[in-house]
């Protein structure tokens, strides 16, 4: 049976909600997340178009329900969100959801200030084996792994699920067929017509220390316009069949909760498959034409590496190095992310998860090299802070970058992207106000107040006399829970 028949069915069942099976049962059955953002953005096509500034404050509620009898559980989450401005109230929303594509553009996937969704619904079974730690979950779920590099959205999936003390693994299969908003229309083009298939294996080796495999594979069966016709911003630009392989090896490093001396973590990723790029032209009004395609064997890698000192139950300091790779005449040496992942976790040590690429920047790992300095701080389960350093540079100068939070043209033959300053500051309140179980809609299990900030000061890659130096993204998040 296809996925969309799955997913068809699962969405006529009763839109309830269920905790983990392995996890204790929520106290209550059902509650309301309130989340109030205030947003201010410098214009993050670094002044090369007019207008893009944003600012302005928003609120964004969840009421969320829980289903739970035997092995049998049930989730729904709404929301439900109204803004000044179009902010980001949600570390998940899509990019390509923020900036106004005007200019004549098409606007099926153009976010407003206020609208109305479908976070998750799903049902789950935990009966398929005697341990605790596994079940089966179909509808749309939050899918996410430790370090988000592979996996943190929102999507329509079956997913099984096996955690124990010593073992932990996941399989499953997703495909996005809607947003489940009413402000958006269509799917962006990277996810139309695109199917994922994925697994992964870890064991605790010894104490404290791991070591997986990772296998994931998008098939993606959509069209490129054909050559001569018209392109704007919902046609597919890139369609292909993609294979990524990697091994991992941490200390629990990414477990705020974890008192190691030394953490560290390290991943080494291969892509392989096939990849077709749209070739466009200028036409005589100056809307793109597609000129035919760009056929590659794609043949590329990433890696992510990392270290943290704790210097005592408060202080925490390290450096990291991720790598995707780029080049090659067509491009085929280009690295790229499996287009489910957030890039955000809990590199710094503390309970925040702080984006790995930049909270300004927010780069996704191709063709892309980042060195990183952090320290942090934490105060009981009452306070913590992180700040960090990133330096970014292209791996190869003549070629694009992935997905960003910035959208200038990037100049050739140079590398110096630029760098950035991030300071993320939180403190919680009635710790275990919700068990741990329920974070998963909003990372944690405690309400909040929290600053996210990121100050980016371009480099040479981008053309200097014509682009402003810096920009700058910076969020005040409060979080309470009803």
């Amino acid at each position: 049976m296809k996925l969309e028949k799955w997913i068809r069915v699962g969405l006529a069942l009763p839109l309830i909600h269920g905790a983990s099976a392995w996890a204790e049962a929520p106290e209550k059955p059902y509650g309301v997340d309130v989340k109030v953002t205030a947003q201010s953005e410098d214009d993050r096509d670094l002044g090369t178009r007019n207008g893009g500034d944003v600012s302005g404050i928003g609120i964004d509620v969840r009421p969320w329900l829980f289903f739970q009898r035997g092995d049998w559980s049930a989730y729904a989450m709404a929301q439900a969100v109204a803004a000044t401005d179009t902010i980001e109230t949600d570390t998940l929303q899509s990019a390509d959801l923020e900036e106004d594509t005007g200019g004549g553009g098409n606007n099926d996937r153009q976010a407003d200030d206020s609208y109305l969704a479908m976070r998750e619904f799903w049902i789950g079974y935990g009966g398929l084996t005697a341990y605790p730690g596994e079940e089966m979950r179909f509808g749309r779920q939050r899918l996410r792994n430790d370090d988000s590099l592979w996996r943190d959205t929102n999507i329509e999936a079956l997913n099984w699920t096996f955690d124990t003390t010593l073992l932990r693994a996941h399989l499953g299969l997703a495909e996005r067929f809607s947003e489940y908003r009413t402000d958006i229309d269509e799917l962006a083009p990277e996810d139309e017509d695109r199917l994922h298939v994925y697994g992964d294996i870890a064991t605790q080796w010894t104490p404290g220390h791991w070591v997986g495999l990772n296998v994931h594979h998008s098939r993606d069966d959509g069209d490129l316009p054909s050559p001569g016709e018209e392109v704007d911003n919902l046609d597919k630009d890139t369609t292909g069949d993609l294979t990524w392989v990697g091994l991992q090896a941490n200390s629990d490093a990414f477990n705020w909760r974890n008192e190691h001396a030394l953490n560290y973590w390290a991943s080494l990723i291969w892509l392989d498959g096939d990849r077709d790029q749209l070739l466009t032209t200028a036409g005589p009004g100056g809307q793109p034409i597609a000129s035919g395609k760009q056929s590659a064997d794609v043949s590329a890698w990433g890696t992510d590496l990392g270290v943290r000192f704790r210097f005592d139950p408060s202080w925490q300091a390290g450096i990291a190095y991720a790598r995707g790779s780029g080049g090659g005449d067509d491009g085929d040496e280009n690295f790229q992310q499996t287009g489910l992942e957030s890039n955000r976790n809990s590199f710094t040590g503390t309970r925040s998860r702080v984006h790995r690429f930049g909270e300004a920047f927010r780069g996704e790992l191709s063709n892309l090299q980042v060195a990183t300095l952090f320290g942090s701080w934490q105060l009981r389960d009452e306070y913590d802070a992180s700040l960090v350093y990133h330096r970014f540079w292209r791996a190869d100068g003549d070629q694009p970058v992935g997905d960003s939070g910035i959208n200038a043209a990037l100049t050739s033959d140079d590398k110096d992207i630029g760098q950035e300053v991030d300071l993320v500051l939180t403190k919680y309140f009635k710790e275990g106000l919700l068990p741990e179980s329920m974070s998963q809609a909003i990372d944690e299990p405690s309400a909040l107040v929290r600053f996210r900030g990121g100050l980016f000061f371009a480099g040479d890659a981008y053309d200097g006399s014509n682009v402003d130096s810096s920009m700058h993204r910076a969020f005040v998040d409060v979080i309470w829970r009803f």
